[in-house]
């Protein structure tokens, strides 16, 4: 617990805000989830069923991006509710797309690997060529939907 909280202090306090803008905005993006339809969710991107060309990333725009990851994965890791990965795929654009930087999240599906026929779903999202949240696993997925914002 002690060294939680002596790794949350040692970060810059640009990093805290993030952190705590993650953490609320996974809480928010949870409850929609929830109660909401995901064709509502994702109205305001653009949509297409292959995988997209991502929008080139000037380097601040790119740091920004790998600091935002980083702040989602942290925070998703202390919220008493779940946190997966479409929690943080929507967490990420909505903090990406509030500082401009353009970006894609890719939802695909996979054969459980039980062999019962059973599916299984993940969510990443890539801002120019890194891939900020979801990274771990996501090659297995074969992509059938993307939903891309622009820049402001």
């Amino acid at each position: 617990m002690f060294s939680r909280v002596g790794k949350f202090i040692k970060l810059d306090t640009g990093q805290k805000m993030l952190f705590f803008e993650a953490y609320v905005t996974l809480g928010i993006m949870r409850a929609a989830i929830l109660t909401v339809s995901f064709k509502r969710l994702t109205r305001f991107l653009e949509h297409s069923a292959k995988k997209s060309e991502t929008v080139p990333l000037n380097r601040h725009d790119t740091h920004t991006a790998v600091l935002i990851g980083q702040a989602i994965s942290r925070a998703a890791a202390y919220t008493p509710w779940e946190s997966a990965c479409l929690a943080q795929s929507l967490t990420a654009q909505k903090m990406l797309q509030k500082r401009g930087i353009a970006g894609v999240f890719y939802l695909g599906v996979a054969k459980d690997g039980e062999g019962k026929e059973k599916m299984k779903a993940h969510a990443w999202t890539q801002c120019g060529d890194r891939i900020i949240t979801g990274g771990r696993g996501h090659e297995e997925f074969t992509v059938v939907s993307v939903f891309g914002w622009q820049k402001r």
